[in-house]
């Protein structure tokens, strides 16, 4: 079932949640709303999911990105964005049901601990926001974030147990090992497996590549 959602209504949905990326760093911009949000339209209508609910929590899932930002991620953005998207939803009249739905995908988009998605459109909006994570804009992102913490380049021998995120070591071939190398095994649907298998090899031949060329090998 597809909830009736005008077009109108995800238009200005879009341009208020624009907003919210103002000052944003560009490793989690507004660009990365956009891909996210196409990526959930292409799982979505594979997986046969609510595409008016997955608009919403797409164009709304990383409002509360500024805010964990400022404060070097000890503030949960999936939590603060929830609440800020139910406030937002609200005002605008929509529906309780449709809200709560929203609500739970941006809740739960981070998969942390109690925050499991649950309906299909929250585990699309997971695997849609993890994908964009990886493959050649993943990369891409990881260099972009290690820049803007001020991380170098390399270090193909980082122990990544004696490095913190956000830090000069924080650098994108930490965040592949520590991270990015895990996600296709916590992709929920078969879509998202699917696009995660391909990327994830792109990925991985990447940074093999770097590790040869910073060893003069290639």
């Amino acid at each position: 079932m597809t909830r009736t959602v005008s077009a109108a209504l995800v238009s200005e949905i879009k341009g208020e949640a624009g907003a919210f990326f103002r000052s944003a760093r560009g490793s989690h911009g507004w660009d990365h709303t956009e891909r996210v949000l196409r990526l959930c339209l292409r799982i979505g209508k594979k997986e046969k999911a609510d595409l008016g609910v997955l608009k919403l929590a797409a164009l709304l899932h990383d409002i509360g990105r500024e805010e964990e930002d400022r404060s070097n991620g000890k503030v949960c953005h999936g939590r603060s964005g929830a609440s800020l998207a139910r406030n937002l939803l609200e005002r605008r009249g929509l529906d309780a049901a449709t809200v709560r739905a929203v609500v739970h995908c941006i809740r739960t988009h981070r998969f942390r601990k109690r925050a499991v998605p649950k309906t299909l459109e929250a585990k699309i909006l997971f695997d849609a926001d993890k994908l964009d994570s990886i493959g050649a804009v993943g990369v891409g992102r990881a260099f972009l974030f290690a820049g803007e913490v001020g991380a170098r380049l390399h270090d193909k021998a980082i122990d990544v147990r004696k490095t913190k995120p956000y830090s000069r070591e924080d650098t994108a071939y930490r965040e592949f090992l520590v991270k990015l190398g895990r996600v296709k095994d916590r992709m929920t649907t078969r879509e998202g497996k699917r696009i995660a298998a391909e990327r994830h090899r792109f990925m991985a031949a990447f940074f093999d590549r770097l590790n040869k060329e910073t060893d003069g090998v290639l």
